[in-house]
């Protein structure tokens, strides 16, 4: 099994890549995310490689990031995700937008992504919930800082996250902002001062 490929990247179009390792030439593919990272002028890269082994064929996917790797891998788990599809959604979605799309069960953020529509785009949230928990959000914040897991205050923290959706804000940045506020404020803190600490948080 490939792991790391490190050699002379020529790219071959929007989600492929040959990368030449001493004169063999291994034929890559990539997120768009990955391929806009590439170097130019015959510089040399290095990606992780994740392996894929069928009867009829072999496909080496790879990744610039290590934590694309990851969340290629975790994608992948879930009914319905092959590694076309996790491209597309990895294309759309960095790994910092992805974790706060799971964790605060932004559904229609993960449905942007070419190929995934309404009913895929739940089932990935809803699989990968419980895998990503203890991913950080940012600095000295973590998916479970937001209090959505039966701890006291998590009615206080749904409705704010509501709130600034109902205010026009997407579903993933709302989530961000009342965690962050919450960190903050404490877990006493009230609806009506998470939802001002969230909103001072989205307005910087």
């Amino acid at each position: 099994m490939i792991a790391r490929l490190q050699g002379i990247a020529e790219p071959l179009g929007d989600d492929r890549v040959v990368v030449d390792v001493g004169g063999v030439g291994y034929l890559v593919f990539c997120s768009g995310r990955t391929m806009g990272r590439l170097p130019g002028g015959g510089a040399p890269v290095q990606l992780h490689i994740e392996t894929h082994v069928r009867e009829d064929h072999i496909h080496l996917y790879g990744f610039v990031e290590a934590a694309e790797h990851e969340w290629f891998r975790l994608l992948t788990t879930v009914q319905g995700v092959g590694a076309r599809v996790a491209l597309a959604i990895l294309s759309a979605m960095g790994p910092d937008d992805l974790i706060r799309a799971v964790a605060s069960g932004d559904k229609a953020a993960v449905s942007r992504a070419n190929g995934v529509g309404p009913k895929l785009a739940g089932r990935i949230v809803s699989e990968l919930k419980d895998k990503t928990g203890a991913i950080a959000l940012g600095p000295a914040i973590t998916v479970a800082a937001v209090r959505g897991d039966g701890q006291p205050g998590a009615a206080v923290d749904a409705d704010a996250v509501s709130a600034l959706v109902n205010l026009g804000y997407g579903r993933s940045e709302a989530f961000t902002a009342v965690a962050r506020a919450g960190s903050q404020l404490g877990e006493e803190a009230a609806l009506a001062d998470l939802i001002r600490a969230g909103l001072e948080e989205l307005s910087q």
